[in-house]
């Protein structure tokens, strides 16, 4: 369910009172209650995801977590553990009437959810043996050269209603759409079960120089037509620093002249793409009256 509203789930609006959500809830929970939708698929799916908003909604801290970061980054935070978790159903469905609340409740969403609900050791929650935390998941923008070249960062993340920081290392060769895990830094176990892993979804800032093809590089240089005929020696960026490359006589037009290694290394080895320099022919725009003859010359020479 990461992706539903819970606002629209329960038909009300971002700034509804904490009584009016409770209202909106039990009404749609007898609406919606398997007791009175008996082998109704839809019915039931509906009363799973109003209980799930309720939980959220009704819980300040979630509730809060909830409208500063949306549905999507809710869900990278918290697992159905974690929304449940605290969720007194009994209170929940109490003065109801029909056998809503109690017992009854608990023994409806133990079948519904999974687990069974504790009774009398405080709020209601999962009773089950050790369960793994969920995974977390968390977008980091870098630069391309640290994509390039690696680099630590700093980042801040929530785990649950916990803020944390952490220093965590990019490895070079990273693209965009590349995964950074961090083992334990995810949700946090239930019952002595083992903490889930956070994942570090990594965008990559485009480059002014560099285009970037898996590990090769490429980029453009442009060279007078007296260049491109005679040949001549031009400096080209590398990731390194600037290299000198020779442009022979009679170059074409888009050819590319390929610098072995001077590519990104690819991510968990130490080998490395290549870069290409393509070379274009730069034609000026207007000519001044000496130039102007020098190519009427060159013409009647055939060039």
């Amino acid at each position: 369910m990461a992706d539903i509203d819970y606002y629209k789930a329960l038909g009300i609006e971002k700034g509804a009172t904490p009584e009016e959500i409770k209202k909106a809830f039990r009404k749609l929970a007898v609406k919606y209650h398997p007791d009175r939708n008996p082998d109704n698929k839809s019915a039931e799916d509906k009363f799973k995801e109003i209980n799930e908003a309720y939980a959220v909604l009704s819980d300040p801290e979630k509730k809060q977590q909830y409208d500063t970061f949306g549905s999507s980054g809710f869900h990278k935070q918290y697992s159905q553990e974690d929304i449940f978790r605290g969720f007194d159903f009994g209170n929940a469905y109490k003065d109801m009437g029909g056998g809503f609340g109690g017992g009854g409740a608990e023994d409806i969403f133990s079948r519904l959810f999974g687990g069974s609900f504790g009774r009398g050791g405080g709020r209601g929650g999962f009773r089950q043996g050790p369960q793994r935390g969920g995974d977390l998941e968390m977008e980091l923008t870098i630069s391309f050269r640290d994509a390039a070249q690696g680099a630590e960062k700093q980042i801040a993340f929530r785990r649950g209603a916990q803020r944390e920081e952490l220093k965590v290392k990019i490895p070079a060769g990273v693209d965009n759409g590349s995964k950074i895990r961090i083992s334990g830094k995810g949700g946090q176990g239930e019952n002595g079960g083992p903490a889930g892993d956070l994942f570090l979804i990594i965008h990559v800032q485009p480059d002014p120089v560099f285009i970037r093809e898996g590990g090769d590089l490429f980029v453009e240089r442009s060279i007078p037509f007296s260049a491109a005929c005679l040949g001549v020696s031009l400096d080209v960026p590398t990731l390194e620093g600037d290299k000198r490359i020779k442009v022979p006589a009679g170059m074409q037009p888009g050819t590319k002249i390929r610098l072995k290694g001077c590519g990104i290394k690819s991510l968990g080895s130490n080998a490395k793409g290549d870069l290409y320099v393509k070379i274009g022919v730069h034609i000026p725009e207007t000519l001044n009256s000496e130039q102007k003859k020098l190519v009427e010359a060159l013409a009647t020479k055939g060039l």
